[in-house]
């Protein structure tokens, strides 16, 4: 891992390597491959934040798989706004399909609490969620999550997709904001 670098105005240590990323969203696609080798699964990217975890995780992806984008937001700088943010709707027919919403981070729960109806209110067949980070101790709202490759303590973290106002989102790895 490299040393500690600077985003804006913060200074970020080394967190997750990317050999440990990959290595968990390599675990979650053959777990995928597995639980729906008969099925043809529907993926639903939240952007922007899971860009580089959905491209990673689609590309093992050996079954047959449709992936689509949704932009959903509730961050501004280091905390969430409390604002839920629909940039880019859900254009797909989801009646009777097999989904799996990815997700970047799960803190609060807020953004896919508010997501996730629309989503049960087209009927899918089934429903699941992947999150390439989980924040127990930050969850306020309820969300259940199918598939977790890491869970993290509540600290602000950077990089392989997650940004700090714009930023840091081209990091291969993940940094966590450094502690005064």
């Amino acid at each position: 891992m490299s040393e500690t670098i600077q985003v804006h105005d913060k200074f970020f240590v080394p967190y997750l390597t990317e050999d440990q990323i990959i290595e968990k969203v390599q675990e979650l696609a053959e777990r995928i491959n597995t639980e729906y080798k008969d099925k043809k699964p529907l993926f639903i990217s939240v952007l922007n934040g899971s860009f580089m975890f959905s491209a990673d995780l689609f590309k093992l992806i050996k079954i047959d798989a449709e992936i689509c984008f949704i932009k959903l937001a509730s961050y501004k700088g280091t905390r969430s706004s409390g604002q839920i943010i629909t940039a880019i709707g859900l254009d797909t027919d989801l009646k009777g399909r097999d989904i799996i919403v990815l997700e970047d981070i799960i803190d609060t729960g807020k953004t896919l609490n508010q997501f996730l109806p629309q989503v049960y209110n087209q009927q899918p067949s089934s429903l699941k969620i992947a999150v390439l980070l989980h924040k127990p101790q930050a969850t306020v709202y309820p969300v259940k999550i199918d598939y977790t490759c890491f869970t993290i303590p509540d600290k602000f973290v950077v990089g392989y997709g997650l940004d700090y106002d714009g930023l840091g989102r081209n990091l291969a790895q993940l940094y966590q904001l450094k502690e005064d």
